[in-house]
């Protein structure tokens, strides 16, 4: 009995409803000659981000967000991910910590901000520190989590052979724990671009947060809402890209997205 092959159909099948609203909203605006300074016609928005790209503003404004989303994911993602890598080997340590990240872990990101801007100022300093501090914890409670998954029996093992606690953690623990924290890093990437969008339009003049905002007050709705789509567009493939690294490092192991 032979299996029917997956159809490749079902895969864009969702795409289907949002391309009719679109349209339905670029005819119904049309017939109305809708002038506004909130909404723009779809067209007028590829047109916007096309325009945007020859420029080179989007290119620019896109390097400098990414530029700063990564380091600190870097940051933030290291920091979290040794010390939930420590609190899951060490449970009395996470224990101990435990008050203190529940303190720290609640804490809005954009109230770091007037801080961060009195430490360093304007620019790339101010971005990355904010998103530093929120990547620290998805990546810790990953890593923790993962290490809490690690098989009894990989810790006796590693114990006859005598391995220390350097050559432990990178044999045996990192490895088993890893699936768990590559899910964890593909969230801080989400988050870390969306923070970083966030302090963009809130206080630091540069990236694509700041183009946004100069468009929204600028009363230039099509680029307001053509970045608003590469944004979305961006954060999508970032994701793809990771979640496809997931599946071709891990699927031996059926690790969960």
């Amino acid at each position: 009995m032979t299996s029917a092959k997956p159809s490749a159909i079902p895969r864009w099948r969702g795409i289907l409803l949002p391309v009719a609203l679109l349209a339905f909203a670029e005819i119904t605006m049309r017939m109305a000659d809708v002038q506004s300074d909130t909404l723009a016609r779809p067209t007028d928005v590829l047109a916007a981000l096309w325009r945007a790209m020859q420029d080179g503003s989007l290119l620019a404004g896109t390097a400098q967000t990414l530029g700063n989303a990564l380091a600190g994911l870097a940051i933030g993602g290291g920091i979290g991910l040794l010390a939930g890598l420590w609190f899951g080997a060490a449970p009395r340590a996470g224990r101990m910590a435990g008050l203190t990240i529940d303190v720290l872990r609640p804490l809005p990101s954009v109230a770091l901000i007037p801080i961060a801007m009195m430490v360093f100022g304007f620019g790339h300093g101010l971005e990355s520190s904010v998103v530093a501090f929120t990547c620290i914890w998805p990546m810790l409670a990953f890593a923790q989590d993962g290490v809490s998954r690690v098989e009894p029996r990989l810790f006796e093992v590693s114990r006859i052979l005598g391995l220390g606690t350097v050559a432990r953690a990178w044999k045996v623990i990192l490895p088993a724990a890893l699936p768990r924290i590559f899910v964890g890093l593909r969230l801080s990437m989400g988050i870390a671009l969306t923070i970083a969008v966030t302090v963009e339009i809130v206080a630091n003049p540069m990236g694509l947060g700041y183009a946004l905002a100069m468009a929204q007050q600028g009363l230039d709705p099509a680029l307001m809402l053509a970045l608003v789509l590469w944004i979305g567009i961006l954060g999508w493939g970032l994701n793809a890209v990771l979640l496809a690294m997931q599946s071709r490092l891990f699927a031996h192991r059926g690790a969960a997205a």
